[in-house]
């Protein structure tokens, strides 16, 4: 259960970080968060499976783009 709740605070801290600086890199995020770039990938991948988060161009060069509702 405790896995869960770490990876909820992990998301919320994502997208947090994400809406100060669209433009922030994996590593960046990991570096900050204090996990693996792997670990920030599968947040990644998992909140836009879930219609949160929503890449806007190449990906190398485009930004992110949190998605409300």
């Amino acid at each position: 259960m405790s896995l869960k709740k770490s990876s909820v605070k992990t998301t919320d801290k994502i997208i947090k970080l994400m809406r100060e600086n669209f433009q922030i890199t994996i590593p960046e995020l990991a570096n900050v968060l204090e996990i693996t770039t792997r670990a920030i990938e599968k947040q990644i991948a998992k909140l836009q499976k879930n219609g949160r988060l929503k890449r806007i161009g190449p990906p190398k060069g485009g930004c992110w783009e949190v998605v409300d509702g």
